[in-house]
């Protein structure tokens, strides 16, 4: 495992983090307290230093569980949780200043997590989801004052515009407040539309990028493609009802071909993918089994040549739409560069 450096801050955490959604049996399908420390000790082994949790995920108990998994070495790990959502999927009425991204829910889910964790602060604090609703100067003062009572050491942002990221990290700068230094956005070859606008807006604010479900919950291990051909609508049905298209199946289809070539599993050339991706790409990887834990870890010895690359890239890319295809059309930057733009060294692109 190597380590990188989590945006424009010194912290080094390791190229993968460990995602503890499936910690706790709360919600009725996530892993034991023993697999969840199994899945863990897997992580920990193989070098990571990287813990990723929430204050709602399992109702709690998946930061009860980092918490005693950390506890005997808690300064080796950086430990990542968010604020914005209930803690209990119940909590759903009755109580409107218990969720959202106000400066009350961050302080009343901060100490929350904290007892949770049973740490003294959090390495990194997640806004969780963009409300709409929250002025964005009252967040970033709240992280700021989070931050500099010790409580906090980083922030980041999950599951926002990238116009909202820019006007809170321009805000900071100007205020003198802590900025973001991570954004958490589902990003793998299923899903590539960051690529518009979320991840180019990550490289100029030097954040990282720490991608969940890089796996596309489950396609592209394949295994949709494996089922039989005569139950097609079992086949295409996915754990959460809706439908997997035919799109897809054809990326899982080549992510599956270019595992059999290589010698390795879809899981490890999906993951490795997004590891061979410019900028600073942590992909979040969880499980509710030690031998799945196992097997996304060998991604990093997944070295996918530049031909698997463009295969890849080919069968999974997305439009991306105006203004950036305007931009790029020959015309329009032939105008704009006056017939010079091949002759431009440019560092920044």
């Amino acid at each position: 495992m190597r380590y990188k450096l989590l945006g424009k801050s010194g912290l080094r955490v390791s190229e993968l983090c460990l995602g503890t959604m499936t910690f706790g049996e709360d919600w009725g399908w996530g892993a034991s307290k023993d697999e969840s420390r199994q899945v863990f000790d897997a992580f920990v082994e193989a070098g990571g230093n990287f813990i990723d949790t929430a204050n709602g995920y399992t109702d709690g108990s998946s930061e009860k569980i980092v918490g005693e998994l950390i506890a005997a070495e808690r300064d080796r790990f950086v430990v990542a949780t968010k604020y914005s959502f209930p803690l209990h999927m119940s909590d759903k009425a009755g109580n409107p200043n218990g969720s959202g991204n106000h400066r009350k829910n961050m302080m009343q889910s901060v100490e929350g997590s904290l007892k949770r964790l049973n740490t003294d602060y959090i390495d990194l604090f997640w806004l969780h989801a963009w409300d709409f609703m929250t002025p964005i100067e009252e967040v970033m003062r709240a992280f700021d004052d989070l931050v500099r009572s010790g409580k906090v050491l980083y922030i980041g942002i999950s599951d926002a515009p990238a116009w909202i990221v820019s006007q809170a990290n321009t805000l900071a700068q100007c205020y003198g407040w802590t900025p973001f230094v991570a954004l958490q956005v589902e990003y793998s070859l299923v899903e590539r539309t960051p690529e518009r606008d979320l991840l180019p807006m990550a490289k100029a604010f030097d954040l990282a990028v720490t991608p969940w479900s890089p796996l596309g919950a489950g396609v592209l291990t394949g295994k949709y493609n494996k089922a039989s051909g005569n139950n097609e609508q079992g086949r295409l049905a996915t754990t959460s009802g809706g439908n997997i298209s035919q799109r897809h199946l054809a990326i899982a289809e080549v992510v599956s071909q270019v595992a059999e070539e290589i010698g390795h599993t879809p899981p490890q050339v999906a993951l490795a993918w997004l590891l061979a991706q410019s900028g600073v790409v942590i992909p979040i990887i969880g499980s509710r089994k030690v031998s799945q834990i196992k097997d996304n870890l060998a991604c990093l010895d997944v070295k996918l040549s530049p031909e698997h690359l463009q295969r890849l890239n080919e069968v999974s890319k997305v439009e991306l739409g105006f203004p950036h295809d305007f931009l790029s059309n020959d015309m329009i930057r032939d105008r704009l560069f006056g017939g010079t733009f091949d002759l431009i060294d440019n560092h920044r692109s």
